[in-house]
């Protein structure tokens, strides 16, 4: 697995949210919020593993991330345990809205690394 640098975690840091692109379709991804957590970054689908780029992140297993300007490459872990202080990590960047978005059980089974494609 690639980590990702001090300026990928500086962007991280300043951005509110990402656009996710899961497989290789062209065009824009969809916009998502995202927390770091002991150097992993993780978003959730708040519709749970019925959403639909949830689904495609688990069936091709890499896509692109865009934000603050940057285009990364970069791959998709699903069906993992989400690690500990997540839900912390969202609700301190994202505050009672978090809540609602990404603390529900169906958002909690749709959990997704992303890592730095190889």
């Amino acid at each position: 697995m690639t980590t990702w640098t001090p300026e990928d975690f500086a962007l991280l840091d300043d951005a509110y949210s990402l656009a996710l692109t899961a497989g290789d379709r062209p065009g824009p991804g969809v916009e998502i919020g995202m927390a770091v957590v002991d150097g992993g970054l993780y978003v959730r689908a708040y519709r749970g593993v019925r959403s639909r780029w949830y689904r495609a992140a688990r069936e091709h297993g890499h896509g692109r991330i865009e934000l603050g300007g940057v285009t990364r490459d970069v791959s998709f872990a699903t069906g993992l345990e989400p690690p500990a202080g997540l839900d912390a990590a969202f609700a301190g960047k994202y505050g009672p809205v978090s809540d609602a978005l990404v603390a529900s059980p169906q958002a909690r089974a749709a959990t997704v690394r992303i890592d730095p494609a190889t």
